[in-house]
C-alpha cells in the first residue's frame, strides 16, 4: 500500500457500527473492471472491441485513476491505481476489528487535498496538473483510441481533473469535480475480501451520452466536459462480492 499513507492521520474510523473486540485483523479491496458487466484485464487493451452507447467502438490504451479518503483508512489517504500495469487494484487494509462499516471513497482530490506539488509518488509518474489549468493532480487518465464517423481511427484522451474555466486566464475560476462513492455498509472479519466493481462503460453513458467526436482530446482545459465526466462518474463504482 507504499501510495495510500502518504499523509495518513490517526485512525478515525466511519462505521455505522463495531464490535469492542480488540482484534487487529487484515482485509483485501480489489478493484476489478468490466465493460457493462462483461471482465476486462490489460490484456484486453489495444483492441477496438469495446462499444459506447453513442456506437463508437473503442480501445482502452491507458487507465490510471486516483482515489483518496478511503473510510476504513480513517482520514487523509490517498491510492494511485495503475490498471494499465495492473499495480494498485489490490491492496490490504490492516489494524481494523471484526464489525460492520461504512465503505466509502472519493473520486480524485477534494480541493481541500488537492494541493500541487505535494505528493511526490505522483509528481514521479506525471499525475500532475500543467499550471496553466490551476496545478494539483489529475483524477484519472483513460486514454484510447475509437473509430469516428469517417470510419477512421483516432484517439481520445479522457482526462478528469478539477474543472477550470479559463475565460479570464488571469482569473481562474474552479469547481469541484471530485465526488464522493459510498458503498454501503460492509460487514467484515479477518482475510475479507471486497470487490468494488468498475464499470467503464459508465463514463461515456450516464446520465449524458458522449460523443467521441465531439469531445475526445484535450477536455482538461474544458470546463463543461469536466462537469460532464463528473455527473456521469457517479454510476462507475459498485460493490461487488464480500467473501469471507
Amino acid at each position: 500500500m507504499k501510495n495510500i499513507l502518504a499523509f495518513l492521520c490517526i485512525s478515525i474510523f466511519m462505521f455505522s457500527s463495531c464490535s469492542s473486540e480488540d482484534e487487529n485483523i487484515t482485509i483485501t479491496l480489489n478493484f476489478t473492471h468490466n465493460w457493462d458487466g462483461t471482465p476486462i484485464t490489460n490484456q484486453d487493451f489495444d483492441t477496438l472491441k469495446f462499444t459506447n452507447k453513442n456506437g463508437e467502438k473503442i480501445s482502452i490504451e491507458k487507465l490510471r485513476y486516483l482515489i483518496s479518503n478511503i473510510s476504513l483508512l480513517g482520514l487523509k489517504n490517498y491510492h494511485l491505481i495503475n490498471f494499465t500495469e495492473n499495480s494498485g487494484t489490490s491492496f490490504n487494509i490492516s489494524n481494523l476489528t471484526n464489525g460492520t462499516y461504512t465503505l466509502s471513497f472519493r473520486f480524485g482530490f477534494s480541493d481541500e487535498d488537492n494541493i500541487d506539488g505535494v505528493y511526490q509518488d505522483l509528481n514521479s509518474v506525471s499525475f500532475n496538473v500543467p499550471g496553466m489549468l490551476g496545478g494539483g493532480y489529475h483524477y484519472m487518465q483513460f486514454d484510447g483510441k475509437y473509430i469516428d464517423n469517417k470510419y477512421e481511427e483516432a484517439g481520445f484522451n479522457y482526462h478528469s481533473i478539477r474543472a477550470v474555466d479559463r475565460t479570464y486566464p488571469d482569473n481562474l475560476k474552479f469547481e469541484d469535480t471530485s465526488f464522493e462513492v459510498n458503498l454501503g455498509t460492509v460487514t467484515i472479519s479477518n482475510n475479507t475480501e471486497i470487490e468494488v466493481k468498475v464499470n467503464l462503460a459508465e463514463w461515456f453513458k450516464n446520465p449524458n451520452t458522449w460523443d467521441l467526436n465531439e469531445l475526445n482530446t484535450v477536455l482538461m482545459p474544458n470546463f463543461e466536459a469536466q462537469k460532464t465526466m463528473s455527473a456521469n462518474g457517479k454510476g462507475v463504482f459498485s460493490l461487488g462480492e464480500v467473501s469471507q
